[in-house]
């Protein structure tokens, strides 16, 4: 069937279709179907309600958009394209999924400006928009007056069934309703096909259903390919409805015009191919070259670079108000917003004597949270229901909680996974919010997805680990991490530190706020331990340097992280009372370490000296580029045990007199 005429809305909503045809058609690789298919919904959203401003992607108080559903990401681009963001001209369209391309296989914020989180894995964009929607709630309870919102935007998602098939997004959105996230608006594209074929086969529970059960407000448009005034009352009511998040469930048909492949798997994950794109120009009456859009559809989605301008203008007009009335708040909002830290903030940390007493370094992580959160006001953060073990309450400051949006201790529950893209999603929004979030060293299995991806994503986070190695004691091997230092130094852009002592506690904090485009990573020890002599905050930004030495150039050279640094202290305390050469090294963060010059890394692990034994509470796997063949690795390659922590470091050989013996053997 061939369509004689088509409204101006229609031609829209089909020139993104088609965009994203031709744009997976080029590549010979992509994901058509979601945009065919989601193409109503999102030109509503983007025509009639989405606030933001093409020309100044960054404005503050924009509307935040995820694609939770990335591999349509061609939905995004085409949408970024027609409304005038520079980002993403026609040429970047053509180069889809190509080298150095603006348009990637997924969006990505570090790419494409304008895409707001890294959404590739399903359903870390709806649990990214929940981290979203709590820094906007939190910023607006902080700095709003009665008299002058300077923070009230919405925070949208499309997602689709693979989303709502993965157990974060349960995470994420059972907690989004537990705190009434109002500005919080997710459409959800039920168009009932995964890879596989059919949901049928795997997913028949009424999602709208478990959405209402997390207590959020549900609606239903049961025509979602051509009803583009149900989905426009759909949101309109959505955003009514301030004291729950909203999810709209939008029926769609994957592939919507395809003769042939719609509504199936097909139109999925592949290109429609020639004679299929042919037929859906037919169908859709679509009479234009592949990359042209008509003029008067092109003009319709080119006014909101009008509109942008206009509300951004609106805005600063606002905030100057604002600044007017409430100088002091504005200063500190200003601050905030531009990532500035105060000056002077490191002087909080504390500093540590060897006479100080032994603390468990997530004490020391406790006390340097407490330090910093009066002078760092843009720190926010919590457990997953594991506060007065990981040691992460923010003392004298309350709950963030439904009502009360302007506090900064948060309780996850037992969420590791949606934990972490939540806080993903707040040190994404690009208020200079500095998120963390702990839980047990081990139980980052259960959220290593979120913690790539923070790395991946450039997003400074903070990741509380405690409880890291057998020391750990009773628990039992379930609970002792083994692999899993070894494992997080192996994600690019994050610095994974083991800090001995108190010093290095707060150096590994003052490298972690410091850092504005990457993660740190902090494995923090269970038991005590000392203060030691000649440990530095600021060494650490150096990630690895000398503890201590001898005169002359060193027979042989302990090196230690975390909870094991004293035992090479010690063990060399021994060692030079019978007349051996010792260096001990501290090498809390490898990833710091190996950044820094050659001529510096020689100084510290001089080629020449071949004799060198590691010491550290996990497996030994990666410790080659530090210990050459001739030295050796203290560690463990099997699981734990359950036993007290003393016993158990004393039956795997984490005791001075081992690590004397060890290196007494290496010198033969």
């Amino acid at each position: 069937m061939v369509v004689a005429s088509q409204s101006l809305e229609e031609l829209c909503v089909n020139s993104i279709r088609f965009l994203a045809i031709d744009a997976v058609e080029k590549a010979k690789s992509g994901h058509p179907g979601l945009p065919m298919g989601a193409a109503p919904m999102a030109f509503v959203l983007w025509d009639k309600f989405l606030r933001f401003n093409p020309k100044n992607p960054k404005w503050i108080d924009r509307d935040r958009f995820v694609l939770s559903a990335g591999h349509g990401c061609m939905l995004q681009y085409a949408l970024m394209y027609l409304t005038g963001y520079d980002s993403v001209p026609i040429e970047e369209i053509k180069q889809f999924r190509q080298w150095k391309s603006k348009t990637p296989g997924h969006p990505e914020n570090f790419v494409t400006e304008g895409v707001e989180v890294t959404t590739g894995p399903l359903g870390q964009g709806i649990a990214n928009a929940v981290g979203l929607a709590a820094a906007e709630a939190h910023l607006a309870a902080r700095f709003n007056k009665p008299d002058c919102k300077i923070i009230d935007h919405y925070t949208y998602v499309i997602l689709g069934d693979g989303c709502n098939m993965e157990g974060i997004s349960g995470e994420a959105c059972s907690l989004a309703g537990h705190w009434g996230l109002g500005k919080l608006i997710a459409l959800y594209d039920d168009n009932h096909i995964s890879i596989d074929g059919s949901t049928d086969i795997s997913f028949t529970e009424d999602v709208s259903k478990r959405f209402e059960a997390y207590g959020w407000h549900v609606q239903h448009v049961p025509d979602g390919n051509t009803n583009l005034e149900a989905i426009a009352a759909a949101i309109e009511a959505a955003k009514a409805v301030t004291d729950r998040p909203s999810m709209i469930k939008v029926t769609t048909t994957i592939g919507y015009g395809s003769p042939n492949k719609a509504n199936t798997a097909d139109v999925h994950g592949a290109a429609l191919g020639a004679s299929e794109i042919q037929l859906t120009r037919e169908a859709l009456g679509w009479n234009y070259e592949p990359f042209v859009i008509p003029e008067d559809a092109l003009n319709r989605f080119r006014k909101a670079i009008e509109r942008g301008a206009e509300y951004e203008k609106e805005w600063d007009a606002k905030f100057n108000e604002y600044k007017s009335k409430y100088p002091e708040d504005a200063a500190a909002f200003e601050q905030l917003i531009g990532g500035q830290l105060p000056d002077g903030w490191d002087k909080a940390l504390p500093v540590y004597k060897p006479e100080d007493k032994a603390l468990a370094s997530r004490k020391h992580s406790e006390i340097c949270l407490n330090a910093l959160a009066p002078v760092v006001p843009g720190l926010i953060g919590g457990s997953a229901d594991l506060t007065h073990s990981n040691y992460t309450e923010l003392h004298g400051i309350g709950d963030f909680q439904k009502g009360q949006y302007d506090q900064r201790n948060v309780h996850f529950g037992v969420r590791e996974h949606a934990m972490g893209a939540i806080c993903n999603g707040i040190a994404l929004h690009g208020s200079g919010l500095i998120p963390y979030g702990a839980t047990f060293l081990v139980f980052s299995d259960y959220m290593r997805n979120s913690i790539r991806l923070s790395a991946l994503s450039e997003a400074r986070v903070i990741w509380v680990m405690t409880h890291d190695s057998i020391a750990l004691g009773e628990d039992g091997p379930t609970h002792q991490p083994i692999e899993h230092v070894v494992s997080l130094r192996a994600i690019p852009n994050l610095l994974v530190m083991r800090p001995g002592d108190g010093n290095e506690t707060s150096g590994a904090y003052k490298v972690a706020v410091s850092e504005k485009n990457r993660p740190t990573l902090l494995a923090l020890s269970r038991q005590n331990l000392p203060n030691l002599e000649g440990t530095s905050i600021d060494a650490v930004a150096k990630g690895g340097y000398i503890l201590s030495d001898s005169e002359g150039t060193p027979d042989i050279i302990l090196i230690g992280t975390g909870g094991e640094l004293y035992l090479c202290a010690k063990a060399a305390d021994i060692l030079r009372a019978e007349g051996i050469k010792v260096r001990v090294v501290s090498l809390p963060c490898w990833e710091l370490f190996d950044e820094q010059s050659a001529e510096y890394k020689e100084s510290v692990l001089p080629k020449a000296v071949r004799k060198r034994l590691a010491v550290e509470a996990g497996s030994t796997l990666g410790w080659q580029r530090y210990v050459t063949d001739d030295g050796d690795v203290i560690g463990v390659d099997t699981f734990g045990a359950s036993a007290p922590g003393g016993v158990i470091l004393e039956k795997f050989g984490f005791t001075v007199d081992n690590v004397v013996a060890k290196a007494k053997a290496l010198l033969g």
